[in-house]
């Protein structure tokens, strides 16, 4: 990947093929190099996020990540150290692309909400900036 600054501009809302069954619901489908833009090292879920809380609260040096609520509904809140953004997800069929350098907090989880997080690298602490003020730093 080139050395740019990605913004919270960079971000953005991807669409997922619905394939819909009156009889049987509905099927999306994510792959790499077709939905996504990047080859899916790791998979994890984040879900029973107690009332109140919030997760995420860090950003990448690298890895770009792309977050689907599977179940239920949470706000994203991009910061890329200049101006703010806050996304609902609150479908299955739409997922949030966030590439790095961009500060994410998820938070304001619904009841039984499930967030579906792919990777594009496994999980590396070198690579997560967990402080905001060294965010703001390296920016």
């Amino acid at each position: 990947m080139e050395n740019k600054r990605y913004t919270i501009d960079d971000c953005c809302l991807i669409t997922l093929e619905r394939f819909p069954s009156d009889r049987l619901g509905n099927l999306s489908v994510i792959e790499s190099g077709r939905e996504l833009p990047f080859d899916v090292r790791r998979m994890f879920f984040i879900y029973d996020v107690p009332g109140g809380e919030s997760r995420g609260g860090h950003s990448h040096r690298a890895i770009r990540e792309f977050i689907v609520a599977a179940s239920g509904s949470f706000f994203i809140t991009l910061d890329d150290g200049k101006r703010q953004r806050t996304v609902l997800l609150n479908r299955p069929d739409k997922g949030l692309l966030i590439e790095p350098d961009v500060w994410i907090s998820l938070h304001d989880f619904s009841s039984g909400a499930i967030a579906l997080v792919f990777t594009s690298d496994f999980y590396d602490p070198a690579d997560h900036i967990k402080d905001y003020d060294e965010f703001l730093g390296s920016r």
